[in-house]
C-alpha cells in the first residue's frame, strides 16, 4: 500500500502559499498595507483615499451640514435679545364688562378712598385734584395737585402708586399734598398720588398695570433691550410680577410719566413705594442720610427703574421712599417729620427755601 501522506501535505503547504499571496497582493491593492511610510506620503495617501474613495453602498447616509458663518455684532446682540424674549407669556388683566368710568376727581376719589388706608373721602376732596392728560391702559385718569409756591424756584414731582399693590404710597402723597399747602417755600410741587390706577382698584390689587408690566421697569434705560429681559429672566426668573413689557415705555401710564419728565423738566421727582422700610437715592448730589425712620439704602438700579432713568441717565435727582408697610400709612407724626426732613435737604442741597 503506498503512503500518500506526503504527497497531501505538500498540496496543502502549496495551497497555502497561494492564498497568501493572494491576500497580500489583494490588501496592499486597497491601501491598508502597515508598512511604515514617512509623513509626506502618508497625507498624500490619505488626500488621494479621499478624493477617490466611493462610498459603500452599505453605508449610512448622513447629510453634511453647511459651515455656520460667524454673526456679526449686531445679529449676535439681535438673537440674544430674541432668545430673551422667549419667555413665559404673561397673560394681562381681564377688563371687567362693567367697568366704572373714572374721569372726575368725585369719581376717582369715591373709588380709591375704599381701598387707601388713612384717606377718607373728606381728605382726597380737600386736595382739589385736576385731570390731567395721562389715562390708564383701561382708559381711566391720572389726577394731580400743583401747589406752587409765588416765586418758585424749584420744580418738584412727587409720585405715588407705581405699583399697584403698594396702597399707602398713595395716602402718604395725599397727606403730603396737605401739608405742602402749609409750608411756605419757593417750590412748584406736583403730586401725582396714583399711576398705576387699574392695578390699584384690582381685587386683589397688583404690583403691574392691566397689561401685566412693571412700570418701574419700563422706563427707556440706556441697553434696556438687552438688560431688562435678561435682568428679568436671570434675576427674578420670569417672576410676573417683574415682567419690564416688551419695549421700553409700552404702556400708557409710563409714556405719561415720560412726558412730564420731558415737558415740565423737575429738578427733583420723590418716588413713593413700599413695604422695604429704607431710603434710596439715585442722580447727582448728596442723599439724603434719612427721611423720619428711614434710613439710607442705596440697594442699586434696575433696568428700566425710574430711579435708573432719571437719576442716573437724565441727571434728576431721585429721592426713592420706601415705606414699611404697603397696607398702613406711618403715623401722622412720622408722615410730618418725613416731610420736614426733605425740606431740610432741599434746602442743603437743591436751594428750596
Amino acid at each position: 500500500m503506498i503512503n500518500k501522506t506526503p504527497f497531501f501535505f505538500s498540496k496543502l503547504l502549496w495551497l497555502g502559499l497561494f492564498l497568501s499571496l493572494f491576500l497580500h497582493v489583494n490588501y496592499a491593492a486597497e491601501g491598508k498595507d502597515d508598512s511604515p511610510i514617512s509623513a509626506e506620503t502618508s497625507q498624500s495617501k490619505v488626500s488621494t483615499a479621499a478624493a477617490t474613495s466611493k462610498p459603500s453602498p452599505n453605508a449610512r447616509k448622513v447629510k453634511e451640514k453647511p459651515p455656520k458663518k460667524p454673526l456679526n455684532k449686531e445679529v449676535q446682540t439681535t438673537k440674544a435679545s430674541s432668545a430673551l424674549h422667549k419667555q413665559p407669556k404673561i397673560v394681562p388683566a381681564v377688563k371687567p364688562a362693567q367697568l366704572p368710568a373714572i374721569v372726575s376727581p368725585q369719581e376717582f376719589c369715591a373709588a380709591v378712598t375704599q381701598v387707601l388706608p388713612s384717606v377718607d373721602l373728606s381728605i382726597c376732596a380737600k386736595t382739589q385734584l385736576t385731570t390731567t392728560s395721562g389715562r390708564s391702559l383701561w382708559g381711566r385718569s391720572i389726577f394731580s395737585k400743583d401747589v406752587i409756591a409765588p416765586t418758585p424756584q424749584l420744580r418738584v414731582l412727587v409720585i405715588g402708586g407705581i405699583h399697584g399693590d403698594e396702597r399707602s404710597s398713595s395716602s402718604l402723597v395725599f397727606h403730603w399734598i396737605r401739608l405742602a399747602a402749609q409750608t411756605p417755600s419757593n417750590v412748584h410741587w406736583r403730586f401725582v398720588p396714583l399711576i398705576n390706577v387699574d392695578g390699584m382698584l384690582m381685587r386683589p390689587p397688583r404690583r403691574t398695570n392691566a397689561n401685566g408690566v412693571d412700570l418701574n421697569r419700563n422706563f427707556p434705560t440706556p441697553g434696556w433691550e438687552k438688560q431688562a429681559p435678561d435682568y428679568w429672566a436671570n434675576r427674578t426668573k420670569n417672576d410676573p410680577r417683574r415682567f419690564p413689557g416688551t419695549k421700553p415705555l409700552s404702556e400708557p401710564e409710563s409714556q405719561w410719566i415720560h412726558e412730564e419728565l420731558e415737558n415740565w423738566k423737575p429738578h427733583l421727582i420723590v418716588s413713593v413705594h413700599a413695604p422695604y422700610g429704607v431710603l434710596d437715592f439715585d442722580g447727582p448730589t448728596v442723599a439724603p442720610e434719612r427721611l423720619g425712620r428711614l434710613y439710607l439704602d442705596q440697594v442699586g438700579i434696575y433696568p428700566g427703574s425710574l430711579g435708573n432713568f432719571g437719576g442716573i441717565h437724565k441727571r434728576v435727582p431721585v429721592v426713592t421712599i420706601e415705606l414699611p408697610s404697603a397696607t398702613e400709612l406711618p403715623s401722622e407724626s412720622e408722615v410730618r417729620q418725613m416731610w420736614l426732613d426733605l425740606l431740610r435737604w432741599m434746602g442743603e442741597r437743591l436751594g428750596a427755601g
